[in-house]
């Protein structure tokens, strides 16, 4: 499994805390076509997550923050072989500039694969 696939997977996995869904009340309800999966809201997923982890992160701007927020090793080596998986044309001995780009793209990536992300988030 890529870098990716494993960071999408913390968070699509993962539901945000609502309030609890009413039980069956006991009638046999008639069989349905099953609804359209409802989009995950990203943005409280991680918010949860955030609010769990006794450490500030900074998950909305850092892909390092981002990263140890998912439970994931978020070293150089680690965002390189993400820069390669998400085709990164880059200097990638520019750090900084490559982990602004993996922010951006794996904020475009979780919103393409059915996350809900804040357009604030896909500046």
């Amino acid at each position: 499994m890529g870098i990716l696939s494993n960071i999408l997977g913390k968070i699509f996995n993962r539901k945000p805390k609502a309030a609890p869904q009413p039980g069956p009340t006991g009638a046999t309800p008639a069989p349905q076509a099953a609804p359209a999966p409802e989009p995950v809201d990203v943005e409280a997923v991680l918010e949860d997550m955030a609010a769990e982890n006794p450490q500030k992160l900074n998950w909305r701007t850092s892909i390092v923050d981002l990263m140890k927020l998912v439970g994931m090793e978020s070293s150089l080596a680690e965002r390189k072989e993400l820069a390669d998986e998400l085709g990164y044309t880059g200097d990638k001995s520019d750090s900084a500039s490559m982990n602004i780009w993996l922010h951006k793209q794996v904020l475009k990536k979780l919103a393409e694969n059915g996350g809900k992300v804040p357009p604030s988030l896909l500046d």
